[in-house]
């Protein structure tokens, strides 16, 4: 049984080699001179004028989540519409089931403010 898996070992220790002597290579063979300038942070050709490490605000990450979990859902819609027919009515009631519970999580975020940018 092991056999089967001879070649799968093999070619995982090739690239595992490769990958760790591409890295020694580069870190043996590349120029390593830093210099102020060339360690500061390079967003578009703009000079920072302040630190790269700011604090930001929660109201930021609430939103980030709010996005993900709102359309992560949506990655459920597309396999339902797929088996639709297959379905009948007993999988358009459980997405409308599905729908309500989202709106009802809506509805309380939207009360609770959290899509207020002040």
């Amino acid at each position: 049984m092991l056999s089967d898996y001879a070649p799968l070992i093999i070619y995982t220790l090739i690239v595992v080699g490769f990958v760790a002597g591409a890295i020694s290579l580069s870190f043996v063979l590349g120029p390593s001179k830093p210099y102020r300038s060339k360690l500061l942070p390079y967003e578009s050709g703009i000079v920072p004028t302040s630190p790269a490490r700011q604090r930001m605000s929660v109201r930021f990450y609430l939103t980030a989540m709010l996005f993900i979990i709102f359309d992560v859902e949506a990655v459920f819609f597309y396999p339902w519409a797929v088996i639709l027919h297959q379905l009948r009515w007993y999988g358009v009631i459980e997405m409308f089931v599905f729908i309500g519970i989202l709106l009802v999580a809506l509805a309380h975020i939207w009360r609770k403010g959290g899509f207020e940018w002040e």
